[in-house]
């Protein structure tokens, strides 16, 4: 059985999303492994002669200005410059490389930078996702990544897992392949001999990852396992399958597309029940949320009951912040933590008005409203 075969019958994955993440792109020095980059290219060149739609979200933007500017290795710099110069430099240097490296195959490639506002607003959202959808109906690979010349602090994604999961449910893949320098999810220390890859996770599964997963972020990258694993957990409840693997391992996308387990990685299995695609964006938009819809005890219990409910003014006991109508907010428990998301239907203003009534329009709709606990 083919690889065209195996995914498209078996999985059902005609489109796929693949991030590389820094520490498969970056030697121990920080600067361009070329040779594994080469190597990934390659992988993703051949799923798409087998009609295979690939995505990429990569990191490698900031080690490769860091190998071209290997002269200010002494100079002192702060953090957010040093980002700033070495993604400018790398930035260009890095799709470069990759345009000749999909030249050689015959395929070409493009470009998005994004930022994390440009996910704020549906508009932005929709636009995104367009641009990439007329890309691969023309058969160009996009290639994705933050623009780390102008998203610094609260404007950054947590790291590129994150922006990758975004991407992967935008545009509805049937998988997400995340490739680190780790084979998956450990049951305990990755270190130590007797800790062993967990296989197969799903996504209702109830896990306490406290006693398994390292907190501690990645060398080079910005993020750890903690937030793979939390993104994967997200991504799969949306209805796509997740895979965590070792992209420093040869053949690694055509080992997982195989089907044959001979390599160890991690498998988010999906939620087969379907999920809108607004609810989609709005998972994922949390961080853009520009106030706090606080509720009391029975309205938590309801939004967070097996029924279709929507958040309504009488359960209301406080609102915090000032937005438009259609902005992201948190829905906030008794306790102060926020449990849902959501876009509202009235303004800031309007909402005040309405705390505690009964007979009023929902503050939030169902189908705009996505529970995050």
């Amino acid at each position: 059985m083919n690889l065209k075969t195996r995914i498209m019958k078996e999985e059902n994955y005609s489109r796929v999303a693949v991030k590389i993440g820094s520490n498969v792109l970056a030697r121990k020095d920080g600067t361009l492994d070329i040779t594994r980059m080469s190597a990934l290219v390659d992988q993703i060149a051949e799923l798409h002669r087998q009609g295979i739609e690939v995505i990429m979200i990569t990191s490698g933007a900031v080690a490769s200005g860091r190998s071209e500017l290997k002269h200010l290795a002494g100079k002192k710099m702060d953090e957010v410059s040093a980002r700033q110069l070495f993604s400018a430099v790398g930035q260009a240097k890095l799709i470069n490389r990759y345009y000749e490296l999909f030249r050689d195959h015959g395929i070409v490639c493009g470009q998005i930078l994004t930022t994390k506002e440009n996910f704020s607003t549906r508009q932005h959202y929709l636009n995104q996702k367009h641009c990439t959808e007329v890309m691969l109906e023309n058969g160009v690979i996009p290639i994705v990544n933050e623009n780390d010349t102008i998203s610094i602090t609260e404007l950054m994604f947590t790291d590129n897992d994150e922006l990758s999961g975004l991407i992967a449910s935008m545009m509805g893949a049937q998988a997400l392949i995340i490739l680190s320098n780790i084979d998956g999810v450990y049951d305990g220390n990755p270190s130590l001999p007797e800790s062993k890859v967990i296989t197969d996770i799903y996504h209702d599964a109830s896990l306490d990852t406290d006693s398994f997963i390292q907190t501690k972020k990645s060398s080079l990258g910005r993020g750890g396992m903690g937030s793979k694993y939390r993104i994967s957990h997200k991504v799969a409840e949306e209805g796509i399958d997740v895979i965590i693997a070792n992209g420093r391992r040869d053949n690694i996308l055509l080992e997982i597309a195989s089907g044959k387990r001979q390599v160890p990685y991690t498998m988010f299995h999906a939620n087969t029940e379907s999920v809108s695609s607004v609810k989609k964006w709005i998972a994922h938009s949390e961080g853009f949320a520009k106030g706090r819809i606080f509720v009391n005890e029975g309205a938590q219990e309801v939004l967070m009951s097996d029924n279709a409910s929507s958040l309504l003014a009488v359960g209301v006991t406080q609102i915090e912040g000032e937005f438009d109508k259609d902005d992201i907010v948190q829905v906030v428990a008794p306790s102060g933590e926020a449990f849902a998301v959501g876009r509202v239907a009235v303004d800031s203003d309007k909402a005040r008005e309405m705390i505690g009534k009964k007979g009023e329009r929902p503050l939030i709709h169902y189908d705009y409203l996505y529970i995050t606990e």
